[in-house]
């Protein structure tokens, strides 16, 4: 019997999620501390020049993108640069792609229909469904996830959220969660950093949406946002506290959560050391 597992996409338990690309460097020590993923968001272009000089520093590492923007990088060359990629470097790039924020494109429409017909476009250029996954938030989306790819990569959830998804993907699909992280014992101090960065998100409709479904109220998602919201989608205290939280999206169905360090890129080295050990991470895996 074939075991699901097998299936999936193998990015270890915990991953990196970076708003740019890291340096060789950052990759190299990312991966001696023992996390899986490099995730690359900032909506990268369609050439994906970033991912070569991150392995070729590495051994084992992946890098997934998290998320190529559908509008503003055409299928064709993306399909060009997954394979330029997955043959010089078998099987350690993931293709993550998603349908953006109606708030950034003027010629927003249907955006479902646009995501299919991208991911025809990736069929009919060979790219196989096993090697990208979908930003997915909604069930409609989640459930196109699961359908015409490897699975899903939510951003800015919740182990809720976590639990919701994986009861509607099931577990012959891979889900990779983002979580926010930042190590301060004063939740005062957190919460501000953390605000830094949400807040942003509080203006774009499919968030919005998102928090309100998991049940959190008009007053929690107007800016700032509320203690409560901040609380629920950045983890903040000791390094203990913040692993536990993280381990609470693995218990909840999660292959792999990506892990955004908060803080300015001098904490991100920093920040993924501490957490190595409360994660159970060591070098090589």
């Amino acid at each position: 019997m074939t075991d699901l597992s097998d299936l999936k996409p193998n990015l270890g338990r915990f991953g990196v999620w970076t708003a740019g690309p890291v340096t060789p460097e950052q990759a190299v020590e990312i991966e001696k501390l023992g996390y899986g993923a490099v995730w690359v968001g900032g909506s990268p272009a369609a050439e994906l020049a970033f991912v070569e000089p991150l392995l070729e520093a590495t051994t084992t590492l992946q890098v997934a993108t998290g998320i190529v923007n559908v509008w503003s990088a055409s299928a064709d060359e993306v399909a060009t640069s997954y394979h330029r990629i997955e043959k010089a470097h078998p099987g350690r790039f993931l293709l993550g792609i998603g349908i953006g924020h109606p708030e950034h494109t003027d010629e927003y429409r249907k955006p479902y229909d646009v995501l299919v017909e991208y991911l025809d476009a990736l069929d009919a250029a060979s790219v196989p469904t096993s090697r990208r996954v979908l930003a997915a938030l909604g069930p409609k989306v989640l459930k196109l996830s699961a359908e015409r790819s490897a699975g899903a990569h939510p951003y800015l959830t919740t182990p809720e959220h976590t639990a919701q998804a994986h009861e509607l993907i099931g577990n012959a699909v891979f889900l990779a969660p983002e979580h926010k992280v930042v190590i301060a014992r004063d939740a005062a101090q957190a919460r501000e950093i953390g605000r830094q960065t949400v807040e942003f998100y509080l203006d774009l409709s499919n968030y919005v949406n998102s928090w309100k479904r998991l049940g959190f109220t008009d007053a929690d998602v107007q800016k700032p946002g509320s203690d409560k919201l901040i609380d629920a989608v950045v983890a903040h205290g000791t390094p203990a506290d913040i692993a536990e939280r993280l381990q609470e999206h693995i218990q909840a169905g999660a292959d792999h959560v990506c892990i955004q360090v908060l803080g300015g890129q001098d904490a991100l080295i920093p920040t993924l050391a501490e957490l190595a050990g409360p994660l159970g991470l060591s070098a090589g895996g």
